[in-house]
C-alpha cells in the first residue's frame, strides 16, 4: 500500500490554517493505491523523466479525480503551484481554454478531458508546444488519448499513458479500513460486492456505517443510482441503453447478437460499446467489468423486469441456435454464453470467476495429454479408476476435451457413448451399473445411445476446479443440444459439492457405485421423457429465478415405446387419421412424433409424402394414399383403383408401411429430422 509518506509528503501532521486544509488532509488519509501513476507523476515533477504530458483514463467512479487531487497535493508539497481544471466547466474553444487556464500553464491538471475533445488537436499543435520546457500537463478522462498523441515520434517521447483500473484486493481492503470499516469479515463482504471499484467501495462503506450491509447491489438502489449516473451519462439513445443491457446480461457480446437486440443500430452501438472504458474487448466479443455488469443488471431488472426478461430470452435463443448451426470455436463460445446465463445457479461464484479470468477454449485433447489426465484421475479417484480410464482412452479416445492455458492442461472432461462395443462397458463397474439401470428402468431401443460423462477434473481443485466446470459445461451443452441421445449421465466423486448443481439442472442421482473406496454418483436424465427442448425451457426459467429438482411429473412424456410397439402405433395412427377421437388414444401422441393429435397426423402425412424421394416411392405413396388418406372401401377396391394385382398391392403396402415407420422411428430416436412437417 502506498502511503503518501513514501514520497516524503506528510498528510496529517501539518497544521491546518483554513478549513480547506482539514478537508484535504481527511481526503488524503483515505487515498490508496495508484502507485504507477503517482510514480510517473513524481518523476516528471522532479525532472527525472522526459515525460511532460500524462494521460490517465478509465471509467466513471474509478478514482481519476481522487488521483488528480493527490497529485495536486504532492505538487504543492514540492513547492509547485498546480492549477486543477474541470473540462465540464471550460468552454471547448481555444479562447475558453486560455481563459480558464489564466496564463498559469507550467503545471496544469485537467479533469473530465473528454469534454474538451473538440480542441484536442489545437492543444496538441499549439498550446502544449508553447509550455515551458519544464511544464507538466496531466489530462484525465474516460477515453484513451487519440492516436496522434501516441504514434507521432515526437509526442511519444514526452507522453505517458496510464489506464486507471480497479483496485486489487489489498488496496480495496485498505480503502474500506480507512473509511471506517473495522471488522475484517465485514470488509471481506463489502470487498466482494465492490469488486475493486473505488466509488462503489466508498458508498458501501457509508451504507455499512448506517448498520445495513446488503447481500447484493440490487438491495441498495440509491447506491446503484449513483453508479449508473456515472456509467450511463454518455448513452446517446435507447438503442445504446439496450446495447448496454445486452452487454450486461451476455457473457460475450457480438455484433450478431446486437442485431437481435437493437436491430439496424447494431454497428453503431457495437462501436460505441467498444469505446466505453468499462468494456473490454476479448476473443469472441465484448464484456464489461464485473461491477459494471452487476450495476447495470440490477438497474435494468428493477426498471423494466419484463423487458429484461425478454432480452435474456433473446440471448438464450441466440446461443442455442448458434450452437446448433456452427462448429469449432464459434460453437464453444456460444456454449460458454449459454453456461454463463446460469450464473445464478449453485455455482454462481465459479461462473463469475471464470468470466473475470477471461476466455478459455475447450479443445480436443491430444495423445500426449493422456498421461497428465491419468495422473489427475489417480490423484482424485485412485489407481483402479486410473486403470479404467487408461482402458477407455485406448478403446474410445475421441470424446476427450481439455482446457489449455499457458501452463498446459488446466482441466478436462471425458465422455462415452454407449453401446460402443468396447469390452470396457463390462469391465468398468460404474458404466456397467449405469447401463444396468437403463436396462431395468427404460431400456434403449435400436439406434439409441447413452451419453456418459465418465471422468473430469481440474489441475488445482479436482472436480471443484473452475476449469473442470468449464470443460464439463461446454462439452455437455454441445452434446445435449446437438447429439441424438436417449439418456445422459454425469459421474461425480464429489456429490456433496455437485449434488445441488445437478438438482438445479433437473438431473437425479440414479446410480451409486463404490470404486477403490470412493463413492461414485451418476446423475441422469432420460431425454425421451423430457426432451432437450423442454429442458431448455426449464433452464431458461431457472436462469431467472433459480429452482431445483427434477421436472414435474406432469411435464414428462409417456414412457418410450419399444420398436415393436412403435410400429403398432404407426399403424393405429394410419387407420385413424380421419378419426380424431380415436387418434387421441394412439401411443404416438405425446411422443417426439407429436404433442397432440394434429401434430401426429401432420407428421404421419409428411412421412408418407417423403416416400417420393425413395426408390419406387411414388408408387408406395399412392398405395398409402388409397389405403388411408383417400381410402377406398376395402383393400381389394384400393388395389383395383391402383390397377394392381391384389398380391402386388399387399407387397407394396407392407413395404410402404415399413418405410414410413422407419422415417418416423428416426424422428422418435433423434436420428432423423425433428419435424417432418412445417404445418
Amino acid at each position: 500500500m502506498l502511503a503518501p509518506e513514501v514520497q516524503g509528503v506528510d498528510t496529517g501532521r501539518v497544521a491546518a490554517s483554513v478549513l480547506g486544509d482539514v478537508i484535504e488532509q481527511a481526503r488524503r488519509r483515505t487515498f490508496v493505491g495508484r502507485r504507477d501513476e503517482l510514480r510517473s507523476f513524481g518523476e516528471a515533477l522532479a525532472g527525472r523523466s522526459p515525460r511532460r504530458v500524462l494521460f490517465v483514463h478509465g471509467p466513471g467512479g474509478i478514482g481519476k479525480t481522487a488521483l488528480l487531487l493527490e497529485m495536486v497535493a504532492r505538487a504543492r508539497a514540492a513547492g509547485r503551484a498546480p492549477v486543477l481544471l474541470d473540462g465540464r466547466e471550460i468552454d471547448p474553444t481555444p479562447e475558453g481554454f486560455r481563459r480558464a487556464a489564466g496564463g498559469h500553464g507550467s503545471l496544469l491538471l485537467i479533469d473530465s478531458y473528454e469534454y474538451l475533445s473538440a480542441i484536442d488537436g489545437w492543444l496538441r499543435r499549439e498550446f502544449v508546444p508553447g509550455l515551458p520546457v519544464d511544464g507538466l500537463l496531466v489530462l484525465a478522462g474516460r477515453e484513451p488519448p487519440p492516436a496522434a498523441w501516441r504514434v507521432d515520434p515526437g509526442w511519444r517521447q514526452i507522453v505517458a499513458v496510464h489506464r486507471v483500473d480497479h483496485l486489487d484486493d489489498g488496496d480495496s481492503a485498505d480503502l474500506l479500513a480507512r473509511a471506517g470499516v473495522a471488522e475484517a469479515a465485514l470488509r471481506q463482504r463489502l470487498l466482494t460486492l465492490g469488486r475493486g471499484h473505488p466509488l462503489t467501495l466508498a458508498l458501501l462503506a457509508d451504507v455499512a456505517d448506517g448498520g445495513a450491509v446488503p447481500e447484493s447491489l440490487a438491495e441498495v438502489p440509491d447506491l446503484v443510482s449513483v453508479l449508473l449516473e456515472s456509467l450511463l451519462r454518455d448513452a446517446p439513445s435507447e438503442a445504446h441503453m439496450t446495447g448496454l443491457a445486452t452487454c450486461a446480461r451476455a457473457w460475450l457480446t457480438t455484433e450478431d447478437l446486437l442485431r437481435k437486440t437493437v436491430g439496424d443500430d447494431a454497428p453503431e452501438v457495437w462501436g460505441w460499446l467498444l469505446r466505453r472504458p468499462f468494456v473490454h474487448c476479448r476473443p469472441g466479443g465484448l464484456t464489461p467489468h464485473d461491477l459494471t455488469r452487476e450495476v447495470l443488471e440490477a438497474e435494468f431488472e428493477r426498471r423494466s423486469p419484463d423487458r429484461y426478461r425478454s432480452l435474456h430470452r433473446i440471448i438464450h435463443d441466440h446461443a442455442v441456435a448458434g450452437i446448433r448451426s456452427t462448429t469449432g470455436l464459434d460453437r464453444q463460445w456460444l456454449a460458454q454464453q449459454l453456461a454463463y446465463l446460469h450464473r445464478r445457479s449453485p455455482l454462481t461464484d465459479a461462473y463469475f470467476t471464470l468470466r473475470s479470468q477471461g476466455t478459455a477454449a475447450v479443445v480436443p485433447a491430444r495423445p500426449e495429454d493422456h498421461a497428465t489426465l491419468l495422473a489427475l484421475i489417480e490423484r482424485d479417484e485412485g489407481r483402479v479408476s486410473a486403470a479404467l480410464a487408461e482402458g477407455w482412452f485406448a478403446d474410445e479416445p475421441g470424446q476427450m476435451n481439455v482446457v489449455r492455458t499457458e501452463d498446459g492442461v488446466a482441466g478436462f472432461t471425458y465422455g462415452i457413448y454407449c453401446p460402443c462395443g468396447s469390452p470396457m462397458e463390462d469391465r468398468d463397474p460404474v458404466v456397467r451399473a449405469i447401463l444396468d439401470h437403463v436396462a431395468r428402468t427404460a431400456p434403449t431401443r435400436p439406434g439409441e445411445r447413452v451419453d456418459i460423462g465418465r471422468f473430469w477434473s481440474g489441475v488445482r481443485e479436482g472436480q471443484r476446479d473452475k476449469y473442470a466446470l468449464l470443460a464439463g459445461s461446454v462439452t455437455s451443452i454441445i452434446t445435449w443440444c446437438t447429439e441424438p441421445i436417449a439418456w445422459s449421465f454425469v459421474v461425480s466423486v464429489d456429490p456433496e459439492h455437485w449434488g445441488p448443481f445437478f438438482g438445479y439442472l433437473g438431473f437425479c442421482p440414479l446410480v451409486e457405485v463404490t470404486v477403490d473406496g470412493r463413492l461414485h454418483v451418476a446423475y441422469g436424465m432420460d431425454w425421451r421423457r423430457f426432451p432437450v427442448e423442454d429442458w431448455l425451457e426449464l433452464m431458461s426459467e431457472r436462469e431467472h429465478q433459480g429452482g431445483a429438482g427434477p421436472p414435474p411429473e406432469s411435464a414428462l412424456r409417456p414412457p418410450p415405446l419399444t420398436r415393436e410397439a412403435f410400429g403398432d402405433a404407426v399403424r393405429h395412427a394410419l387407420q385413424n387419421l380421419h378419426r380424431p377421437d380415436r387418434l387421441r388414444a394412439c401411443p404416438l401422441v405425446g411422443s417426439r412424433i407429436g404433442a397432440d393429435t394434429a401434430q401426429v397426423r401432420a407428421s404421419v402425412i409428411a412421412a408418407i409424402d417423403r416416400l417420393a424421394g425413395t426408390p419406387k416411392g411414388d408408387q408406395l405413396r399412392a398405395v398409402l394414399n388409397r389405403t388411408f388418406l383417400r381410402a377406398a372401401p376395402s383393400q381389394e377396391a384400393a388395389a383395383e383403383v391402383l390397377g394392381l394385382p391384389f398380391s402386388t398391392y399387399r407387397r407394396h403396402l407392407a413395404r410402404a408401411l415399413d418405410q414410413v415407420t422407419e422415417l418416423l422411428w428416426a424422428v422418435e430416436i433423434g436420428t432423423g429430422e425433428q419435424e417432418l412437417s412445417t404445418d
